[in-house]
């Protein structure tokens, strides 16, 4: 396994998380704060990637509780066209039902006021998406 950089892709905000060389951890990088342009939003991604060279972009995959993709997955597939022109490394898809209903409680448990957590949270969603997907994937 190479290193894996992880979105978790909002209409505000993008979480972002990358992991360790070999494959084990994820941790957070990074909560950016859309520029309200796609295409700009997607070469900051891009750039991202350039500098931490990851094998595999992975991009959340909102679903609905029954398992069916609705309309903010196929806001996803687009980012992930526009961010995948270019890229000529690896890509997946990977499901992030209730990634950030967990994020928001750890840090609720952790205490931090709405304010902070509003600044964490996306970033923290995309490192538990990662995480899930090292540990579902241990042999790439």
């Amino acid at each position: 396994m190479k290193r894996v950089l992880a979105l978790d892709v909002g209409d505000k905000r993008i979480g972002i998380a990358v992991s360790d060389p070999l494959g084990f951890t994820a941790q957070g990088l990074d909560t950016y704060v859309r520029a309200g342009n796609d295409a700009a939003d997607a070469a900051y991604i891009r750039a991202l990637a350039e500098k931490y060279a990851p094998a595999r972009l992975l991009f959340g995959m909102p679903r609905n509780m029954d398992g069916s993709y609705g309309f903010q997955a196929e806001k996803v597939k687009a980012f992930a066209a526009l961010v995948l022109e270019g890229w000529d490394g690896d890509h997946a898809f990977f499901d992030e039902r209730l990634t950030t209903v967990s994020a928001e409680r750890v840090l609720i448990e952790a205490e931090l006021d709405w304010k902070k957590r509003r600044k964490v949270v996306d970033k923290l969603a995309a490192t538990i998406i990662l995480q899930a997907y090292l540990d579902s994937h241990p042999a790439l």
